[in-house]
């Protein structure tokens, strides 16, 4: 006898880049054990990652990208620590004393939706989402 039983459902944190320029994008959050930062997804023009795989950890979600072809960035007022190269730092406060740096991050408010993709446009423009 075979038994069909449901799939979950994909549950993922995805960036799309709606840009005409390679990106590199960081992700911040808050889990179970306090503030994470996470970096560097390189993105190719016109391109999906997906930053975060399964169950998405918070509600809110923070983006720091740099826009690696034509320079700029795009940061908001949630400050959190990156470094150059790849990371996963605990923590947000005294970045400069623990040798990090500090950057600007945009917050995205997912509303609690088990699936989000959050779309990356040309800088000046709003940083948009959706499940």
């Amino acid at each position: 006898m075979l038994a069909l039983l449901p799939l979950p459902a994909r549950a993922d944190l995805r960036l799309c880049n709606q840009t005409g320029s390679k990106v590199g994008v960081t992700l911040g959050y808050r889990d179970a054990q306090g503030w994470v930062t996470e970096g560097w997804w390189d993105l190719k023009p016109r391109a999906c990652e997906t930053l975060q795989k399964g169950v998405l950890a918070a509600q809110f979600y923070y983006v720091y990208a740099v826009d690696y072809t034509r320079g700029g960035e795009w940061g908001g007022r949630a400050m959190m620590c990156t470094r150059d190269t790849a990371f996963t730092i605990r923590g947000v406060e005294d970045c400069l004393a623990r040798g990090f740096d500090r950057n600007g991050f945009i917050e995205v408010d997912t509303g609690q939706q088990k699936n989000w993709t959050i779309q990356l446009s040309d800088p000046g423009q709003p940083v948009t989402g959706g499940p």
